[in-house]
């Protein structure tokens, strides 16, 4: 029995003894796997490195720049250097020098007012006025006044210097009452005359016009030139 017990104990020591060598030698073999592993791992900041885009296939997002250029204006159309203006009044001194009978030839002084409207702008008109003259005869006081109304026409409608044309008809009075006839006549009057703008004002300017004015007073006609300067004014 002594025999069996003591072999017992020397088997129980020997598979004791293999066990711890057994374990050893696997705590030796993980060690060095694990270090052969980390040998061949690479670094957190090469990895890091690696997973980043390259700078030339990295694509920037586009971006809305707050000095961007605003978009360009619509052009604007062009119209025209002069301004057109429908209407145009005059006022001025004028001379007459007045065939009243053979022999009387009176110079007589006064004004000459009159309003023109260009029909669509253009170079024809409509235009109407009124002219008052005066003078002394012997001592009396002749005054001739005519109210007429007709066509104008300019040749050009835009620079500063325009000339142009017209015709009226209408009715002349003359006093005092004569033994020669009436009063009141037929009245006409052609003529025309040169407009010139002030500086650089369009509407305002100077005007210097020349006309024939026929009469048919006392059974007879009368032809009188007629001079005037004065301004004018468009609107």
């Amino acid at each position: 029995m002594k025999r069996v017990a003591f072999f017992c104990a020397f088997l129980f020591i020997c598979a004791g003894s293999a066990r711890a060598q057994i374990n050893q030698a696997d705590s030796v073999d993980s060690g060095s796997l694990s270090a052969s592993f980390q040998a061949t791992r690479p670094t957190n900041a090469l990895f890091a490195l690696a997973s980043q885009p390259s700078p030339a296939m990295a694509m920037p997002e586009p971006v809305a720049s707050a000095w961007a250029s605003p978009a360009p204006a619509e052009p604007q159309g062009v119209y025209g250097v002069y301004q057109e203006y429908d209407w145009q009044v005059y006022g001025g001194y004028t001379f007459l020098k007045f065939y009243e009978v053979p022999g009387t030839l009176p110079n007589m002084n006064g004004f000459d007012f009159d309003v023109a409207y260009y029909l669509h702008g253009g170079s024809l008109g409509i235009e109407g006025g009124v002219t008052g003259v005066f003078a002394s005869v012997s001592g009396v006081n002749d005054k001739l006044a005519t109210g007429m109304g007709g066509v104008h026409y300019r040749w050009s409608k835009q620079g500063r210097a325009v000339l142009w044309v017209h015709g009226l008809v209408g009715v002349a009075h003359f006093i005092p009452q004569t033994a020669f006839g009436g009063t009141n006549a037929f009245g006409y009057e052609v003529g025309g005359g040169l407009d010139v703008a002030a500086g650089r004002s369009k509407r305002l300017g100077y005007r210097v016009e020349g006309d024939l004015v026929g009469t048919t007073f006392f059974g007879t006609t009368q032809y009188s030139p007629k001079v005037s300067v004065g301004i004018f004014y468009k609107f």
